[in-house]
């Protein structure tokens, strides 16, 4: 095979990506309400992460697209099945340490959310009305780094170390903190990103 033949059966990506990701943020509507609500859960004390607030989700498999893994894993999650899950797009994708994370936003297609049955890796369920969220709006603190910091880096091998800017890194996490419930981190991230979605098209 030619360089050139290489080239043009590779598929880009992200430089340092390990492993992908995707998400569900599922959308319900409350006939009572005549409202949409965002549901959540909390994940099992027996997997990673116990006792976070979370979407449904999880790796990519190989041969997988996102929006597949989005839907499969919400199956397996939520004991739906596929035509239960109507997507309505994708918000922006996030990319931190090797991973990348896709996220879809689909309708569950259920008349009672409290109906739903979750599997073992999930402790319980509940909702956020999307008129609540698009009227609190999360707090982002800052964490920072810098690159001075780290220990065995060889920084002799950089011309003009001592006047080298090297930056740092800053990341800035949000947490709902005006909720009964403590949404943080990546979730709260899609959540903030898919209100400000709809604040746009207003």
């Amino acid at each position: 095979m030619t360089i050139k033949d290489k080239l043009a059966r590779y598929e880009p990506k992200p430089l340092g990506e390990k492993r992908r990701y995707a998400v569900l943020l599922p959308l319900i509507y409350d006939v009572k309400t005549d409202k949409y609500q965002i549901l959540y859960q909390v994940r099992s004390e027996h997997i990673s992460q116990p006792g976070e607030v979370s979407f449904p989700g999880g790796r990519v498999e190989n041969g997988e697209t996102f929006q597949e893994a989005a839907i499969r894993e919400t199956c397996e999650e939520l004991n739906l099945v596929p035509n239960q899950i109507d997507i309505w797009g994708e918000l922006d994708y996030l990319i931190h340490q090797g991973r990348t994370i896709h996220c879809f936003v689909g309708k569950i297609n259920i008349e009672n959310w409290e109906h739903i049955h979750p599997n073992e890796e999930v402790k319980r369920l509940f909702t956020v009305c999307v008129d609540t969220l698009l009227t609190e709006d999360p707090i982002y603190y800052k964490i920072t780094s810098t690159l001075s910091d780290a220990k065995g880096f060889p920084f002799f091998l950089v011309k003009n170390r001592e006047k080298y800017n090297f930056g740092y890194s800053e990341r800035h996490i949000p947490f709902y903190r005006n909720l009964t419930e403590n949404i943080w981190g990546m979730t709260a991230m899609f959540t903030h990103r898919f209100t400000d979605i709809l604040k746009d098209l207003e």
